[in-house]
């Protein structure tokens, strides 16, 4: 099932790489001009020149230690080569949804990423687990947003701790976290404001509440930043990424609209270069539309 969703979702960008791998193997070429321009393909699918240099020199490495240098055989390595970039930060990603300890989750991302959706789809998964989750609706910027989080809260059936529209967000944040310590929850998910990553008071104030959550939460409790990301983006997905990083420490991708893109090998550098996980993706617009990221499939869903 899962792998039928991530096809559909990646038809566009298979199509695109699809499009662009057939022209390379159209003609006989020698097959250091056949790796150059399968590295001009990844770049033009947003998988990064950084990462797509990376991929095509194993590549060239690989197939200096075997006979078979058809298509198929290309294709075959070119295959691991991108799994194995996903792969290499998978001992660091953790399976919350399998802890059984609590845990606080801070939701961030700019603006039209599909932030508040995904949170009501996550807070699925969760109490799909069993856990008990409260959400904390400190987007107070955004008119209509603290409704729109009470309506997924209604759906799942969960608490939560709701400001009033302009409301500081950080106060929000700090009562949501008393109410997390003092009502036995298992979860508190954290919405936070739309904001443009170059606004540095926007960002300033996400620090402040990371701020808070590390003051009023026990350090043994696992804490998590899930950056919401919208994948037609493309490499601009992987700059917003990057700064996120520095002032939230994103330790986990949620991917959004792979369905509307051909972009989706901006996976591939948010993992290799900035060394965060991909941990869920959309894969429809309904609540139960969520699936834990599989770095297999996903590769295989391309080429």
């Amino acid at each position: 099932m899962f792998f039928d969703k991530i096809k559909e979702n990646l038809k566009k960008t298979k199509e695109a790489f699809d499009v662009k791998m057939s022209n390379i193997f159209a003609d006989k070429k020698d097959i250091n001009e056949v790796i150059d321009e399968i590295e001009e393909t990844l770049i033009l699918s947003d998988v990064g020149y950084e990462t797509s240099t990376k991929i095509c020199n194993k590549l060239r490495e690989d197939l200096k230690k075997q006979v078979e240098k058809d298509e198929q055989a290309i294709k075959t390595l070119l295959r691991k080569e991108m799994t194995d970039i996903l792969l290499s930060d998978e001992i660091n990603k953790i399976d919350s949804i399998e802890l059984n300890e609590p845990q606080v989750i801070l939701v961030v991302g700019v603006n039209g990423v599909g932030k508040t959706t995904s949170i009501g789809k996550l807070t699925k998964l969760y109490t799909k687990a069993g856990k008990k989750v409260l959400l904390a609706a400190a987007d107070t910027f955004r008119a209509g947003a603290i409704d729109q989080l009470e309506v997924w809260a209604k759906r799942n059936d969960v608490d939560i701790c709701a400001g009033k529209e302009m409301q500081d967000p950080a106060s929000v944040i700090f009562d949501a976290t008393k109410k997390f310590n003092d009502g036995g929850y298992d979860v508190l998910i954290c919405d936070t404001a739309g904001r443009l990553h170059n606004k540095k008071n926007l960002m300033d104030e996400l620090e402040k509440m990371k701020r808070i959550i590390d003051k009023n939460i026990s350090e043994d409790i696992h804490k998590e930043t899930i950056m919401v990301l919208d994948a037609t983006t493309g490499q601009n997905g992987a700059i917003q990424a990057k700064l996120f990083l520095e002032k939230t420490d994103v330790t986990g991708i949620f991917l959004t609209k792979l369905d509307s893109t051909s972009k989706g090998g901006v996976v591939f550098s948010i993992v290799d270069e900035l060394k965060i996980p991909v941990k869920y993706i959309g894969v429809g617009e309904t609540i139960d539309d969520i699936e834990k990221f599989d770095s297999k499939s996903f590769v295989e869903a391309i080429i």
